[in-house]
């Protein structure tokens, strides 16, 4: 399991020593401005091209990254995962959780100069809430009743009941009522503001969008936060990461994230002092979720028994190479609202084995596969191709289950093939897959039962003591009340094991070494970017 990451390696150095002197032509070269004293432009790898830049029409993460730096909510997130103030000033909500108002600051402009001001709020939160929107944000915004403009810079929410993570969706950008008002709601995703001329109040504004080679931004002098101090901003679109390395390698992109399989790579350049690397955890989690309506997975004990034969830090520390922690229980410990005190199944394959005895799970035959009813214990463990970690878990799982009699066979498929045609429609065995998590702990989407025909419950997880949980989460506008509730969520979650909680896996990104001024943000993302600077 050791030798995959120096076999990239190994490929990686051959290439750049076949392109230290082309510069790699297939890929294209940015606009860079050519003549800087000191240098102001950064240079973004990114695997994927956007689909449009329009965060409420948008669903993919190429899009989000560049939607972050021309968008602004009313408010954002700390590194430590508080709500502050953006375009908002302040906000006041009444003690029966229902009426939110927002005070806007003032002056703040959009890109072509117009200030920002109530309307733009109400008509970018209506959007979602509009007949005619097709866009995949209506579910965000479905506890509002009613959205009202108080004066220019004063704005009241009336919600249909309380609910605790509504300051979530508070962060969703703000569009300029001026340029979109007039547009119909069933025409604004074709419309150009989503491709060629998005104007927002963010750090950067629009520039070029060249399909399926780079995005360019420049600083916005007049933004409310500072005027950036790096004025020239790409995002270089490189599908192939060891193309992104070899670009990284050459000084053809400044910043690319590091996946914990490529880590060496990554560790060899800082050690020549082209880059250095900052690590950090993020809001997501991996797991191997088990299909509850499959009789395999329907007992407790069984899916205990199948996380006791797991060796995660064994993952952890070869497949992450230490860049992680074991996952235990749904949530993130970066949240305010993460149970330390969850059961833990850590590795033990001889109480693997005991619970799958007490389960009717036997090898009657000594073929070295339990059996019950006559039926084996054997099932086919779906993951993504192209994902260099999860196939090596999927091998790591096949070995140690079978280890404990239980026969797995891992199938690696297409991306939207897998999601479309297995996940969604519920015909899996089982899959290895990992969810981002918001910076509101709510975890209702993922687990509640009226999340199973038409959520992301996929699994088919039904708990009534659950979902009375998440009801009363939602409920619970006074943070500690909440974090109780939720505590007591996570210990039954942990406790049934619906999934296999596997790890926390760090996110990695090489940077310039000159580069000062970066605050590695949870939840991605360029936080504070008007405050880098070379020096």
């Amino acid at each position: 399991m050791r030798t995959q990451p120096f076999f990239s390696l190994l490929v990686i150095l051959i290439a750049l020593t076949l392109v230290a002197e082309s510069h790699v032509s297939s890929v294209a070269q940015v606009d860079s401005p050519k003549q800087e004293t000191v240098k102001q432009h950064l240079i973004v790898g990114t695997i994927g091209s956007p689909s449009l830049i329009n965060p409420y029409f948008s669903a993919d993460a190429s899009s989000g990254q560049v939607e972050a730096l021309l968008f602004n909510g009313l408010v954002r997130y700390d590194p430590k995962l508080n709500p502050i103030p953006d375009l908002a000033d302040r906000w006041e909500v009444s003690e029966d959780g229902i009426h939110w108002t927002f005070h806007l600051k003032k002056g703040v402009l959009f890109h072509d100069g117009v200030e920002m001001t109530s309307k733009d709020v109400v008509f970018s939160y209506n959007l979602p809430r509009s007949p005619g929107y097709t866009g995949p944000r209506g579910s965000d915004f479905e506890k509002i009743k009613h959205i009202e403009a108080l004066d220019r810079y004063t704005v009241r929410f009336v919600l249909k009941e309380p609910y605790a993570p509504f300051l979530n969706t508070c962060a969703y950008a703000i569009l300029p009522s001026h340029l979109l008002g007039h547009v119909p709601i069933d025409k604004l995703a074709e419309q150009p503001f989503n491709t060629k001329e998005p104007v927002g109040t963010g750090p950067y504004r629009f520039h070029t969008w060249k399909d399926g080679e780079y995005v360019q931004l420049e600083a916005f002098d007049r933004y409310f936060h500072g005027a950036a101090n790096i004025k020239h901003l790409y995002f270089r679109i490189i599908p192939d990461q060891n193309a992104q390395f070899i670009q990284l390698q050459s000084g053809g992109i400044d910043v690319m994230g590091i996946p914990a399989t490529d880590l060496a790579v990554g560790r060899l350049f800082e050690k020549q002092g082209k880059v250095k690397l900052q690590s950090s955890p993020s809001l997501s989690y991996t797991y191997i979720g088990y299909n509850l309506k499959h009789p395999f997975f329907q007992d407790a004990r069984v899916r205990q028994a199948l996380t006791y034969a797991l060796d995660r830090q064994q993952m952890v520390d070869i497949v992450l190479e230490g860049e992680g922690q074991v996952a235990h229980t749904h949530g993130s410990p970066l949240s305010w609202a993460y149970a330390e005190g969850v059961p833990r199944f850590p590795y033990d394959p001889d109480k693997a084995k005991q619970l799958l005895a007490e389960a009717g799970w036997t090898d009657s035959d000594g073929d070295g596969i339990l059996d019950r009813d006559g039926e084996k214990f054997s099932f086919v463990l779906l993951t993504n191709q192209g994902n260099k970690i999860r196939e090596m878990v999927a091998q790591i799982v096949q070995e140690q289950w079978a280890k404990v009699g239980v026969e797995v066979k891992p199938r690696l498929m297409e991306w939207s093939a897998f999601i479309n045609d297995y996940v969604e429609t519920k015909k899996f065995d089982a899959v290895i897959l990992g969810w981002s998590l918001g910076v509101d702990p709510d975890p209702t989407a993922i687990w509640h039962s009226k999340e199973i025909d038409k959520g992301l419950n996929f699994i088919s997880y039904q708990n009534e003591e659950i979902d009375r949980l998440l009801e009363q989460n939602t409920a619970a506008i006074d943070p500690s009340k909440r974090k109780e509730i939720l505590v007591k969520f996570q210990q039954r979650i942990a406790k049934e094991q619906p999934y296999t909680f596997l790890y926390y896996s760090n996110g990695i990104t090489a940077y310039p070494i000159n580069l000062d001024g970066v605050v590695e943000h949870p939840a991605g993302g360029f936080y504070n970017i008007q405050q880098w600077r070379y020096r």
